[in-house]
């Protein structure tokens, strides 16, 4: 059976995926397939243990593909590297060093996929601004942001932005609870035209 393995940061990453993304995960089933999401506590675990997980499934499982997505912010965790370009060459050159480790089949690289939220999950929250207003009550948004949103920068990160439109509601954003309730009231279709650069190639490559 064909098996994807997503790798987060964190759970409201993983929950936020399960909610987004459930019509891949309902059409991989009806396939005989599966989709599953993991968190790693984190994006040093996630960059530092990610590759070595991916290796023991692509080992083990010849038809299963892994994937790794950590946020791009903060930058240089682990490894030096403050665009996408460079997180994907850190990631893969570490997976490259766990196959000649452990003596495997280089071809197993070809099922080690590497990609981003840009420049955090929030960039996702952000996006979805109907879901997002009806969450916070509210008819327009307390703060501004860059649009289309993946070109806000590491000076004030979705996730700061969305901290302070929660404060500025007078409620108090919660990751876990509140990243599923946005993603689910949002359109994956939609998200994927507003954020082209990482969001959009992430959902590509899933399918």
């Amino acid at each position: 059976m064909i098996q994807g393995f997503v790798y987060l940061e964190g759970p409201s990453d993983q929950l936020g995926m399960r909610e987004l993304l459930q019509p891949l995960i309902e059409a991989a089933s009806e396939q005989g397939r599966s989709l599953q999401f993991f968190a790693l506590n984190g994006k040093k675990p996630l960059l530092v243990k990610g590759p070595r997980r991916a290796l023991h499934i692509l080992r083990n499982q010849p038809e299963s593909h892994v994937f790794l997505v950590p946020d791009l912010y903060p930058p240089n965790i682990a490894f030096p590297h403050k665009d996408y370009e460079a997180l994907k060459i850190g990631l893969k050159s570490r997976f490259c060093a766990e196959l000649e480790r452990s003596s495997s089949d280089r071809r197993l690289e070809e099922r080690f996929h590497v990609h981003c939220f840009k420049h955090d999950l929030e960039t996702l929250v952000l996006a979805s601004e109907e879901s997002l207003l009806a969450v916070l009550r509210k008819r327009r948004f307390s703060q501004d942001w860059s649009r289309p949103v993946e070109t806000q920068n590491d000076d004030k990160p979705p996730k700061r932005i969305v901290k302070a439109l929660f404060d500025d509601a007078g409620m108090t954003y919660k990751e876990t609870v509140d990243v599923p309730k946005v993603l689910a009231g949002s359109s994956l279709v939609d998200l994927m035209a507003r954020c082209l650069e990482n969001f959009a190639p992430f959902v590509t490559d899933l399918r």
